[in-house]
């Protein structure tokens, strides 16, 4: 028998959740509507991720993504243990890592400690990766809703292409630092805003707090936001100086207190990076300073959008994927710039930043079709070692280009909407088909994943623990390193820094003080990896064997771990002509070292 009574509530509970929402003034309902596009998108691009979440990562760059969880398990470590989370010495034991000198996410990994406690970090990296591509487009959204544009649909559209670039889209392949992008616009509004007439206080404040917070996520993207800023801010006030002029005074105050207070919340932190435990100077002698932007990768589709294909990668996309915008965007770009030159300052003040960026992109070397040409670049123009500079890398300056390209759109779909009841509806609609077709190609597709085992179960079981007392260090094999020894990181990450372990994934210093990527290798370390280069072991010498002691000592190492890897029975046979025959414990191979390094 049906009950009318619950059928009743039920309508009645539909009805009022109906009427509540046509309450709702039509820019709210757009704005709800807007963010839940973006989430949902969001979960789309991590797709591949969620068929199977604790034992997928990135097969584009599957070493960043355990560094990333790592970096997860790093900040629900420090804040269970109350320890210090701008230094590490869990990993590259026993020198540690300095956290500020490397991509850290602390402004992230802290607050979402709870989440990697209760579900692991694994768990938290993919649900912070979409989280943050969405976050990234709601704020994008709300810059353009409220301060630049009228259309809700221009809104919607420039902050969708903002969050999900095929720039940005690249990077989250393993990157999630280059994808929280949330607070950058609204940075750029509050700069912008600085000069509002009794707000200098306030606005200066909150500039303050963002910039401070946003240290903490990812310095990179702030200095590119920065020197955005100090291109659009000039120009701006050249576009504007009737206004502007009488306005300076209040704009310097609040920009001195925003400064001022980054540099208070921010100041130690800062000084660390640079001078505490394992700070480094440079990198590599400026690695980086050849890595511009292709002249073919602004025309052309990423392998990560909808038409593009990854045979770009052997050619043009060997180093990043940064604009990769396709012929028929950059053609709309340009046409949007000079179309609204007269009629919008934003407009050009777009085509400008995205034009003077896309030239500064291209480094020391022009690049075109994956090969260096014999035309120099800006980037020539500097010293090499011109502090910050000397860790840039060029190609980077373009994901200015693509935000200016992303405004130049919002306004031209903003313009072909106001045209409304002035334009002929056929005009209208050719006008929003141009840009859709121009942005349909840079869709993008579900993030590449790859299957990874799980640790073995001796690891997650705690089996290890009577073996690791406390200050002590477990050796897994492989050794992590920046190439070798994706899992044996892992191991350190899922079960949330249990133990210490040596070398890593990391920027460090050398022995002069330099940035390397990884623990300067030692003898035993280069043996293993030369022993998985050659899938056989070499012949073992009494120097080898006293090199080990003399490794494991420096690690203070209380048991070697060799679980199950395609390199394993080489490996094998290396440790025990190293260490002398293992133990077969659960389901690795053990070498208790503590009698031999005492």
């Amino acid at each position: 028998m049906v009950d009318s009574s619950s059928d009743a509530e039920a309508g009645s509970t539909e009805a009022r959740q109906s009427r509540r929402w046509r309450r709702l003034r039509a820019p709210a309902r757009a704005d709800l509507l807007a963010i839940g596009a973006y989430v949902l998108l969001g979960v789309f691009v991590c797709a591949n991720y969620w068929v199977d979440v604790n034992h997928r990562v990135s097969s584009h760059l599957p070493t960043d993504h355990s560094w990333f969880e790592w970096l997860f398990a790093h900040g629900a470590y420090s804040l269970r243990h109350l320890e210090d989370p701008l230094f590490s010495a869990r990993q590259n034991a026993p020198d540690g890592v300095n956290l500020m000198a490397n991509t850290s996410l602390l402004g992230v990994t802290l607050p979402l400690a709870p989440l990697t406690w209760a579900f692991g970090p694994q768990v938290t990296y993919a649900l912070y990766l979409g989280g943050a591509l969405a976050a990234t487009s709601a704020t994008s959204y709300w810059m353009l809703s409220r301060h630049l544009v009228s259309s809700r649909g221009a809104a919607f559209v420039g902050g969708a292409f903002l969050g999900f670039a095929p720039g940005i889209i690249h990077h989250a392949n393993g990157q999630p630092n280059f994808v929280s992008n949330f607070l950058l616009p609204l940075i750029v509004v509050r700069v912008l805003r600085l000069g509002e007439p009794g707000r200098w206080l306030r606005n200066g404040v909150v500039l303050g707090l963002l910039v401070a917070y946003q240290i903490f996520i990812n310095e990179e993207m702030l200095l590119l936001t920065a020197l955005a800023c100090a291109v659009v801010v000039p120009l701006h006030v050249a576009f504007r100086w009737s206004l502007m002029r009488a306005r300076l005074w209040t704009y310097l105050r609040a920009l001195g207190v925003g400064g001022l207070l980054a540099l208070l919340l921010a100041g130690y932190p800062i000084w660390y990076q640079f001078n505490g435990p394992q700070s480094y100077r440079g990198l590599q002698g400026g690695v980086f300073h050849n890595w511009g932007e292709d002249l073919r990768a602004f025309v052309t589709y990423s392998r990560d959008t909808i038409a593009g294909s990854p045979e770009v990668e052997k050619t043009i996309g060997i180093t990043e994927q940064n604009t990769w915008l396709g012929w028929p965007l950059v053609g709309l770009a340009v046409l949007l710039a000079v179309l609204l030159w007269r009629s919008s300052v934003a407009a050009r003040i777009a085509g400008l930043l995205g034009a003077g960026f896309a030239l500064a992109s291209l480094g020391r070397q022009v690049r075109v079709d994956g090969e260096l040409t014999d035309h120099e670049g800006p980037w020539h123009l500097l010293p090499e070692d011109l502090p910050l500079v000397e860790m840039m890398m060029p190609t980077r300056l373009s994901l200015v280009t693509v935000a200016a390209v992303g405004v130049l759109v919002a306004l031209g779909w903003n313009e072909v909407a106001k045209s409304r009841g002035g334009a002929p509806a056929r005009v209208r609609i050719l006008g929003y088909a141009a840009i859709a077709l121009a942005l349909l190609p840079i869709v993008p597709r579900p993030l590449p994943a790859m299957h990874v085992d799980p640790p073995p179960h001796f690891i997650t079981s705690g089996a290890w623990r009577p073996y690791v007392p406390a200050g002590r260090t477990l050796v897994p094999v492989p050794i992590p390193s920046n190439v070798h020894g994706l899992s044996t990181l892992r191991w350190s990450a899922l079960t949330q820094h249990a133990f210490p372990i040596p070398a890593g994934y990391f920027i460090g210093p050398d022995a002069e003080g330099n940035g390397v990527f990884g623990a300067p290798s030692r003898p035993t370390s280069l043996l293993i990896y030369g022993t998985m280069d050659r899938g056989a072991a070499p012949v073992v010498t009494e120097e080898n064997r006293r090199q080990a002691v003399e490794d494991l000592r420096f690690w203070n190492a209380s048991v070697v771990v060799l679980g199950d890897h395609p390199s394993a029975p080489a490996l094998h046979v290396l440790l025990a002509g190293l260490l002398g025959p293992g133990q077969r414990v659960d389901d690795v191979w053990l070498w208790d070292v503590r009698p031999l390094v005492g």
